[in-house]
């Protein structure tokens, strides 16, 4: 009986990783046809050639890979059962992640300082891409700091022991994500004016 409640368990374990992945891939996709229609719209002869990346966003950047580096520690600490320390660096984990949405806002001020607006007479094809692309994102951040508050519940719960770790790994995982989507898409507005 007690094989067969862990071989259940492995294979809802491995169909929470599936759907997961099936998600990120979808949500990839999505953000992959957003930045295409961006290419497609740069040959419009009202885009903005000079478009500047809000200082803001630089600093964001940085925040937001120092926040997978905490999470992907802290998932290592919650596996070896350093309960204290996997604990501090995933709240760490979640104020990064309150510091990029921060950032993100910053970031938009910035953009309206420069006289740019996301719809109106004073906005422009460029800029609503950009709101629309960071915006979208910041949903999925917000879905991440969520998923680690869970994390953050579960691991103070003690939930999480050694080899029964699946929902910080699925946290982790998922936060990776949001945050290479970032790094990609920075580096797609950096590099495609």
């Amino acid at each position: 009986m007690e094989n067969s409640l862990e071989f259940d368990k492995s294979k809802v374990d491995r169909a929470k990783k599936m759907m997961l992945w099936f998600g990120m891939i979808s949500l990839g996709m999505s953000f992959a046809g957003l930045t295409s229609a961006y290419v497609v719209s740069k040959e419009r002869p009202d885009w903005l050639t000079d478009f500047q990346i809000p200082q803001a966003f630089y600093l964001s950047l940085v925040v937001i890979v120092i926040s997978s580096i905490t999470i992907h520690i802290a998932k290592n600490m919650v596996a070896a059962e350093e309960n204290k320390k996997g604990m501090l660096l995933l709240i760490s984990t979640f104020i990064l992640g309150l510091v990029f949405v921060v950032l993100q806002f910053k970031g938009f001020s910035e953009i309206i300082a420069n006289g740019y607006f996301f719809t109106g007479s004073e906005s422009t094809i460029t800029t609503s891409f950009v709101y629309l692309v960071v915006l979208m994102h910041l949903t999925h951040i917000i879905a991440a700091l969520i998923a680690v508050l869970v994390v953050i519940y579960n691991h103070y719960k003690q939930k999480y022991t050694s080899g029964n770790t699946v929902g910080i790994e699925i946290a982790a995982t998922f936060w990776h994500f949001v945050d290479v989507l970032w790094i990609y898409l920075f580096l797609f507005f950096y590099f495609v004016r």
